[in-house]
């Protein structure tokens, strides 16, 4: 549990310390919000924040709607004014409807006007967590409540899993596959598929708990699979069928079109992933997703399976082994494969040349087993998604939709605090990072290695490129950069500073091996310094 004790939240305290639930102390809500999404990303188990009411939840909002986007599984639970008190009496942290401004962000946002309804409330968070699209959910708890004594309200969590037990990446169990709507449903999606001659898997956030699945049908239909950012990994990247996560670029996009079959995997296929509005697909498309409402966003499906990823993809596989005369990739297909996957490598790394030479420095000095923690920067967006190579899935976490700035340090603690035996780097630039630098300390506290990699140029990097491509005068995004290793070294962290990808290499190499994290510092204008020539 990430949070922080406030005024109206302390009869929870009274009862933590004995409950067997770990607790997080973050620096700041929208810190522990993003530390319980990364925690929930490497574990397969929701997250759970801890908030006062008022500011303290609010504060919380922003990776509450990240989380949101990202069908990511965290419960938010927060104080809440007594029973019997109206808006307007002003109270302490008193905000007109907490539970309905969080209700306009998370799945679902209820108050618990008694202690059986909170565990209600509680089993309904967690049973929907395993069995739906795992979005956020909100619980607020009013202040007399908390001081009632009920037995067991905090035994919840064992629905879930009992001690060790960690579900499948991605959520673990899930509602079986239904075939709500689709002529034929399962077996129509294996007739399309066997009949497919240009046929291309999309991966996205969804497919995460469904890697083998995916791969399996990459393998038996020849079919290559193009991921979205948070997809990347369902299928290992150095795979032969594996394209990348490359929607957003314009030869994956013209490779679809010609495609005769598309199916896609747990993906809304929106706009944040193809960064210029839906895809046009000119094929039959299979859409697979646990969430009905799917079927046919942004492209309507030929066939739509509702459920489980893992489930419905094995179920078609099934399928697909007794369809007699299948047509299969031909051998000219697998060969074009090839042609496009060197036209995706070319354009990406036109987009993200200067940034190239340090994406490949990191993955060298990062063990395959890694977890890389992204930021809404220009690093991350043109660099990392496509050039950071990850071979399974939950090993690159990036705030895609929502696009919140100040994810990855907060992110990595969380993904630390869940899965410490798995290394694992932050990525960001000099803006992102100091949304939540702060959080430095609660990284200090947990005490293991994290290397914290930060691009500085000089401020909003993106909107400043945005700025002069829209003819719009700079302004509020030239901004000077801190002494990064000296505020580092205020925090008790170790601060470094580096004038070349080698020697960002180098020093993650060091910091992976030094307790506590560690920043390192590189100026963009270095990225390109020859090697051996640091500034």
């Amino acid at each position: 549990m990430f949070g922080i004790p406030g005024i109206d939240n302390l009869e929870i305290f009274r009862h933590l310390g004995e409950s067997g639930i770990r607790h997080i102390t973050p620096r700041h809500e929208q810190g522990a919000g993003y530390a319980a999404y990364g925690y929930a990303r490497v574990t397969g188990r929701p997250g759970v924040v801890l908030t006062t009411a008022g500011p303290g939840l609010l504060n919380a909002a922003a990776a509450a709607g990240q989380a949101y986007s990202d069908s990511v599984p965290v419960l938010f639970l927060s104080a809440g004014p007594p029973r019997g008190q109206e808006p307007g009496d002003g109270l302490l942290h008193e905000v007109k409807d907490q539970t309905g401004a969080m209700n306009a962000i998370c799945a679902w946002s209820e108050r618990a006007d008694g202690p059986g309804m909170l565990k209600e409330l509680l089993g309904k968070a967690f049973r929907e967590f395993r069995t739906c699209r795992p979005r956020p959910a909100h619980v607020e708890i009013p202040a007399d409540v908390l001081a009632d004594v009920v037995a067991d309200v905090l035994a919840t969590e064992a629905a879930w899993a009992g001690p060790g037990e960690n579900p499948p990446a991605g959520g673990g169990e899930r509602a079986p596959a239904e075939e709500l709507s689709g002529p034929g449903g399962i077996e129509h999606a294996a007739r399309l598929l066997a009949g497919a001659r240009r046929p291309v898997v999309i991966a996205g956030g969804g497919a995460r708990a469904a890697s083998a699945a995916v791969t399996c049908l990459a393998e038996e239909t020849g079919a290559p699979v193009i991921t979205t950012a948070n997809g990347k990994g369902v299928i290992d990247e150095d795979h032969r069928n594996a394209l990348g996560a490359a929607l957003h670029l314009e030869s994956a996009r013209d490779f679809l079109r010609r495609a005769d079959v598309v199916i896609a995997v747990g993906t809304e296929l929106s706009d944040t992933d193809t960064w210029s509005g839906p895809l046009a697909l000119t094929g039959d498309v299979i859409r697979v997703d646990i969430d009905p409402g799917q079927s046919h966003r942004n492209a309507v499906a030929a066939c739509a399976l509702t459920g489980d990823a893992d489930a419905v993809l094995r179920r078609v596989l099934a399928a697909l082994g007794s369809v007699p005369d299948r047509a299969g990739a031909s051998g000219a297909y697998l060969r074009e494969i090839a042609g496009v996957r060197a036209r995706i490598e070319a354009e990406h790394a036109g987009l993200g040349a200067p940034w190239a030479g340090l994406i490949d420095a990191m993955r060298a000095a990062m063990p395959p087993e890694a977890v890389l923690t992204s930021d809404s920067s220009m690093v991350c967006h043109y660099g990392a998604i496509k050039g950071f190579r990850v071979p399974a899935p939950d090993s690159f976490l990036h705030p895609t939709g929502f696009g919140t700035l100040g994810f990855a340090l907060p992110a990595a603690i969380g993904a630390l605090a869940g899965r410490p035996e798995r290394p694992v780097v932050a990525l960001t630039g000099d803006g992102g990072l100091q949304f939540t630098v702060n959080e430095l300390a609660t990284a200090v506290m947990l005490g293991k290695p994290l290397p914290v990699v930060i691009v500085d140029n000089g401020g909003y990097g993106s909107v400043r490129r945005e700025q002069a491509r829209l003819g719009v005068a700079p302004l509020g995004t030239d901004l000077p950069s801190p002494d990064f290793a000296a505020l580092a070294a205020a925090y008790g962290a170790h601060g470094v500073a580096a004038g070349s990808p080698g020697s960002v290499a180098a020093e993650i190499s060091a910091a992976l091996e030094r307790p506590g994290p560690t920043l390192i510092t590189i100026p963009e204008h270095s990225l390109t310094t020859p090697e051996g020539c640091d500034e």
